[in-house]
């Protein structure tokens, strides 16, 4: 079975596989039958759902530290 930051990791291939799709044969927004199509919409809904995933990804792992130095 399958842990939750790899379905996390499976999920944000899979938007970014669609992303890469989306980007390598843009498309215009059109409207059929009434419907609106927008694709610039859907890669931003897209973008968004990554960057989430990516926070979720992180937050996965668990706690962590950051350790920085002053520089003299």
């Amino acid at each position: 079975m399958a842990t939750l930051a790899q379905n996390l990791a499976t999920a944000r291939e899979q938007i970014a596989a669609r992303i890469v799709d989306i980007t390598a044969t843009p498309k215009p927004d059109y409207s059929i039958d009434g419907e609106s199509i927008s694709w610039g919409a859907y890669l931003t809904q897209l973008t968004q759902q990554l960057e989430a995933l990516d926070k979720a990804i992180q937050r996965s792992d668990g706690p962590f530290e950051v350790r920085t130095r002053a520089a003299t």
